[in-house]
C-alpha cells in the first residue's frame, strides 16, 4: 500500500470514529439529580459542595419553587437566615403563592435574627392565608406569645421593676412565694417576661423556682417556654427537666424546624448538682472555639446544649474528669459531628494539646450516651426533602 492510500486510510477511520460519537446521545442531568447529590455531599460533611448541587438544581429548573424551597430550607439550617429569607420570599412573590408554609419559616427566621415585629407579621400572614394549614396551631401558639410580651407592657410600671424577685425566687421560704405567685397576676406576668429578658443565670433561677413551686400555673409556664423556638437550646433542657420533675410525661417542643413531641422518660428524674470540673469543661471548650473565631454565637449555645444533656444522661454514673482538655476538645469534636463541620481529631489535638486516641475515647462515651450522629442525621433529613415534590 502506497504512503498516500495509507494516509487516506487513516483519515478515513478518524473520520468514522467522530462521526460514531458524534451519534451518542449526551446524558443530561436534571434536577432530582442534583437534589440527591446535594443530600448526599451533606451527609458525608461536604456543605460546600452540597450547597453547589442545591444551587445547580435552582439552576437547571428556575422556575420549579420546591427547588428553591430545598435550598432555603438548608440555608435556614446552616444559618444563613437572611438568605434563606430572601429565597422564601421569592417563592411566595414570584413562583408559588400556595407555598404558604413559607410564611411560617420566614417567622421562625426572622425571630432568631431578632426581627421580631417581622416575625409576627409572617405569623399573622400564614395564618390570614392559610388558617386550616399543616402549621396553624404551632402559629397561633407563637403569635399568642407575642401577644402575652405585648400585655406584659401595659402593666403598671411596678410589675415590670425586680420585685425583689431575686430574694424571693432563691430564697428558701418557697411557701411565701408560692402565695405571692398564686395570689398576684402581675407578679407572675411580670415572673414570665423576666425569664426571656434577664441574663442567663438568672433565666436558670427562674426554671428551677418553677420546678421548686409546681402547680398547673408554674407547669404552663414552662410548657410555654419549651414551645418557643427562640431560646437557647441549654435552656430548653432545664425546663424540660423540670417537668419531668413535676410529673409531666409528654410535651410539646420546637425543635429542627418543627414542632413536636417529646416523651419526658428519656430524661433523669433529679438534676444533678453541678460540680466545678464540669464548668470547666463548658469554659475550655467555649474559650478554644472563640480563639479560633470559626463560630458564631448559634454555636456556644448548642454546646453548652450537649454537654448538659450528656451529664444530665449518664447521671449519677457520670465520668471522673481528669484532664479537662481532653474532654474540651472532645466536647467540641462532638459539636462538629452534630452539626457535620469540617474539623478532624487531629486538629483539635493540636489546638487542646491532647491525644488524638483521648479525644476519640471521649466522644465514644458522648456519643455512646446521646446518640449524637443518629440524631444529627434526623435533624438533617427533617430539614431537607429528599425528593421535590412535584
Amino acid at each position: 500500500m502506497k504512503a498516500g492510500e495509507e494516509l487516506v486510510k487513516n483519515s478515513s477511520t478518524r473520520t468514522s470514529i467522530y462521526a460514531a460519537r458524534k451519534k451518542v446521545v449526551p446524558f443530561e442531568r436534571d434536577a432530582t439529580f442534583y437534589l440527591r447529590r446535594g443530600l448526599l455531599y451533606y451527609q458525608k460533611n461536604k456543605q460546600e459542595k452540597a450547597l453547589r448541587y442545591f444551587k445547580k438544581a435552582v439552576s437547571v429548573e428556575p422556575q420549579n419553587p420546591f427547588n428553591h424551597y430545598n435550598l432555603a430550607c438548608m440555608l435556614s439550617k446552616q444559618g444563613q437566615l437572611k438568605e434563606a429569607n430572601r429565597i422564601f420570599l421569592h417563592i411566595i412573590n414570584r413562583l408559588d403563592e400556595t407555598m404558604t408554609d413559607c410564611y411560617f419559616l420566614l417567622a421562625v427566621n426572622y425571630g432568631l435574627l431578632d426581627e421580631m415585629e417581622k416575625s409576627r407579621e409572617y405569623l399573622l400572614r400564614y395564618l390570614q392565608t392559610d388558617p386550616d394549614g399543616d402549621l396553624s396551631l404551632e402559629a397561633a401558639e407563637l403569635l399568642a406569645a407575642f401577644d402575652e410580651d405585648a400585655a406584659l407592657y401595659a402593666l403598671p410600671a411596678y410589675a415590670q421593676t425586680n420585685f425583689a424577685l431575686e430574694e424571693i425566687i432563691t430564697g428558701a421560704q418557697t411557701e411565701e412565694a408560692a402565695a405571692l405567685y398564686h395570689n398576684n397576676y402581675r407578679f407572675r406576668r411580670a415572673l414570665d417576661n423576666m425569664l426571656y429578658a434577664r441574663t442567663d443565670l438568672y433565666k436558670e433561677e427562674i426554671l428551677f423556682f418553677y420546678g421548686r413551686l409546681g402547680g398547673r400555673e408554674a407547669c404552663r409556664a414552662l410548657r410555654r417556654f419549651v414551645r418557643n423556638p427562640w431560646i437557647k437550646e441549654r435552656f430548653r433542657q432545664l425546663a424540660l427537666l423540670e417537668l419531668k420533675n413535676l410529673g409531666e410525661s409528654k410535651v410539646r417542643i420546637y425543635a429542627a424546624g418543627q414542632f413536636r413531641e417529646v416523651d419526658l422518660t428519656q430524661y433523669p428524674l433529679r438534676t444533678p448538682t453541678w460540680r466545678p470540673e464540669w464548668q470547666q469543661v463548658i469554659d475550655c471548650t467555649i474559650r478554644t472555639m472563640r480563639a479560633s473565631n470559626c463560630y458564631d454565637e448559634s454555636f456556644y449555645a448548642d454546646v453548652q446544649a450537649i454537654w448538659l444533656d450528656y451529664i444530665n444522661t449518664v447521671y449519677p454514673r457520670t465520668p471522673r474528669i481528669n484532664k479537662i482538655q481532653t474532654w474540651a476538645a472532645a466536647l467540641e469534636y462532638s459539636l462538629a459531628r452534630y452539626h457535620f463541620l469540617t474539623l478532624t481529631q487531629k486538629e483539635l489535638a493540636a489546638e487542646y494539646g491532647v491525644s488524638c486516641a483521648s479525644i476519640s475515647n471521649k466522644f465514644r462515651k458522648i456519643n455512646q450516651a446521646l446518640q449524637l450522629e443518629e440524631r444529627a442525621y434526623q435533624n438533617m433529613l427533617s430539614y431537607l426533602q429528599e425528593e421535590p415534590e412535584y
